[in-house]
């Protein structure tokens, strides 16, 4: 018999652990009645069932300044186990056949474990686990244990009970991680999965709302926009947004280089997840695909990564020097695992890469950019997270070019010089489920700034994400957990969670599912860390003002179109023109350009004195290192409003106080390159 197919095999199943694993009491027992002014309970639990071991009535309302007031869970993936082929993630988060039904392990998981094969490689077990959950969970949920479910209905509305109040929910799958692992039952194409993760989740809203005697009644409610959410969250509720994480987005994957999509597609594709109430996505994950370049993975998940972008694309990562302080993550710096390595093609190979060389060279494509003025068009927020740091920063140039709030970093993947230009605009910053002494710390990295911008904080737990939790740190350790506690929100008392034959203790058992976030909040309150608690606690408020003002939004009027324009000379060319007035006719296909010199200029005529607080530039690859803006009310007379001389070039926005003025005019001082100064399109607006 010949060991190569199970070599094979094997390899695939290290690639995928890898990949996956960078990736992404009630005061009633379990089938008792609940009084009917306890608005909280259900009128009737399943029986038998998990407990919640919540007392007392959620905080509800407003605070004294009237801000809602809660935690935000930016980043959950409550209904991965229906990803990546249906059995990646074993366990469901609800089952109307009972608790027995939805917390189960997969069937190749019995008897033993032996061929949990993801399970195994990932390092939820040595081999072998006790494949049963309920009713004695012997080895499922745990903070280490990747593949099993963490979002049980339960356990969620103890996270709910303990004081969060706002949930995104990430549709999540990834085609060739689905393609490579030989259990599942369903086909691997992303946006099928997509919709039907969107469907199990209006499906497990009816579930609990008949719970409590039927629709809209129940604390699990889809929201779709700001003004709804908060209504919920005010009632005291969970307020559930839908968003998108996943490699493919209307099936725009690259292979080749080359674009698997078009406009159309993804005109189409964003109706459609807007119809189903998604507000939120990511428009790259992991792999570089048609919209844009990834942030690196590290190390040897980095490499293993990189060997699924060459499986799904055809390419390996390419990288170069980054011209800011921003960074994608390092890769290159490991070996990648041989059993990985060996799925290649004969005769390819990980490149190596320049240590130095920390950026990926594939930024955001003008599909890209395409489908970030459409969610600008619908509403809708974009995560910058998992773009590489030269796709990130042209979202944001495009972001601040119209004024869009609509920006949110939910589980720590945006490079952190990144955090203040999104806050400016208005977004909304979550940090990862670290353990409570590193949240803590990260948290105050950056409280400064969101005292300077009124922000409130979050985290993004990725619970069903395969990332790991806060590991226990045990029974005697400092500043232990001590049960019962009041909410960090001051509206209930949590003791130990208890589901069938177990007991859960954080202490003991760190974070292990979705149930003990309020724990792990504790944790962090005990550890010292009450002025991050508080920032929490303010997260509610934040997302949703951020949210509010992206469905508020009206991109302000363009004073420049079809001005009248003039220059300082312009190139010429036999084949087209590059005439000014190019530079305000609406057309990103059309350019001014000058004659190759450093001391050229662009001058506007708006007919009129307006009033003007900003100015866009969108720069050809021919664009000024050192130019200044001025104003003139006659046209004579000039005076700057803003200078630079360290334009780098893409998008650039240039803020400066509210002046009145006729004219304006773009100086260019240094050229950036050999060549002149060209712009496809020049924007004034009044704020």
């Amino acid at each position: 018999m010949t060991r190569q197919p199970h070599l094979r095999k094997a390899g695939l199943i290290t690639l995928v652990a890898v990949l996956f694993a960078a990736l992404t009491a009630l005061g009633t027992g379990p089938g008792a009645a609940a009084a009917a002014s306890d608005w909280w309970e259900p009128v009737a639990r399943p029986a038998p069932d998990s407990q919640v071991n919540v007392t007392g009535e959620p905080f509800r309302g407003t605070d004294a300044e009237g801000d809602v007031r809660g935690f935000v869970d930016a980043h959950n993936h409550l209904m991965s186990n229906e990803g990546f082929g249906g059995r990646l993630i074993c366990g469901e988060p609800f089952s109307r056949q009972g608790v027995a039904e939805a917390l189960k392990d997969c069937p190749e998981h019995y008897p033993d474990g032996a061929l949990a094969l993801f399970e195994n490689i990932t390092g939820g077990a040595d081999g072998h686990h006790d494949p049963v959950g309920w009713p004695t969970f012997g080895h499922w949920p745990a903070h280490d244990s990747l593949s099993h479910q963490q979002n049980y209905y339960a356990w969620l509305e103890r996270a709910w009970r303990g004081g969060q109040r706002i949930l995104v929910q990430d549709l999540v799958t990834n085609g060739l991680l689905c393609s490579v692992y030989p259990a599942k039952d369903r086909g691997c194409d992303e946006m099928d999965s997509i919709r039907l993760q969107a469907e199990k989740t209006y499906e497990m809203q009816d579930y609990v709302d008949a719970m409590y005697g039927g629709p809209g009644r129940g604390w699990f409610r889809i929201v779709t926009d700001a003004a709804q959410a908060r209504a919920v969250v005010a009632e005291g509720k969970l307020a559930v947004v839908l968003g998108v994480e996943t490699s493919e987005p209307f099936g725009c994957k690259q292979v080749l280089g080359i674009a698997q999509c078009d406009r159309g597609d993804i005109d189409r594709g964003l109706d459609e997840l807007y119809g189903m109430g998604v507000r939120s996505m990511f428009l790259c994950h992991k792999f570089d695909n048609a919209l844009c370049g990834v942030r690196f993975d590290s190390g040897t998940i980095g490499a293993a990564v990189n060997i699924g972008q060459f499986l799904s694309t055809g390419t390996f990562w390419t990288t170069e020097e980054c011209t800011g302080p921003q960074q994608d993550n390092p890769i290159g710096l490991a070996d990648p695992p041989t059993e990985a390595e060996d799925l290649l093609p004969a005769g390819v190979s990980v490149p190596s890469y320049d240590s130095q060389a920390r950026c990926n060279t594939r930024g955001l494509s003008g599909l890209g950019e395409y489908a970030v003025r459409g969610m600008m068009d619908r509403g809708m927020m974009l995560e910058l997270d998992h773009m590489s740091v030269k796709a990130a920063g042209r979202a944001l140039d495009i972001l601040e070019s119209e004024s869009y709030p609509g920006v949110l970093s939910s589980h720590s993947w945006m490079d952190p010089d990144w955090t203040e230009r999104l806050y400016r605009l208005g977004g909304f910053v979550a940090q990862y489920m670290n353990p409570a002494e590193d949240f803590v710390e990260q948290g105050r990295r950056d409280a400064g700034l969101r005292d300077k911008y009124g922000a409130g904080y979050g985290y993004g737990t990725d619970m069903n994400g395969v990332g790991g939790w806060p590991a226990p740190r045990g029974a005697d350790a400092p500043d232990p957990v001590e049960y019962p506690f009041t909410s960090a929100d001051g509206g209930s008392v949590l003791d130990r969670q208890v589901t069938g034959e177990r007991t859960w203790d954080f202490n003991t058992d760190g974070g292990a599912h979705a149930g003990l976030v309020p724990d792990w909040i504790e944790q962090m309150r005990r550890h010292g860390g009450g002025d991050v608690v508080e920032d929490l606690l303010a997260g509610a408020e934040s997302y949703l003002t951020t949210w509010g003002a992206t469905q508020a939004h009206e991109a302000p009027a363009n004073l420049a179109a079809g001005a009248a324009a003039t220059a300082s000379s312009t190139e010429f060319s036999l084949f087209t023109s590059y005439a000014p007035p190019r530079a305000v006719d609406g057309d990103r296909g059309t350019r001014w350009a000058s004659d190759w010199s450093d001391d050229q200029w662009l001058r506007l005529d708006l007919g009129e004195s307006r009033r003007i607080a900003r100015v866009t530039l969108d720069w050809e690859r021919a664009y000024g290192s050192a130019y200044r803006v001025e104003v003139s009310a006659d046209g004579g007379a000039w005076r700057t409003v803003w200078a630079t001389e360290a334009g780098n070039g893409g998008l650039d926005t240039a803020l400066f106080d509210p002046v009145d003025a006729r004219y304006v005019r773009i100086v260019g001082v240094q050229r950036g390159t050999e060549h002149g100064y060209s712009l496809y399109e020049v924007g004034i607006h009044g704020r």
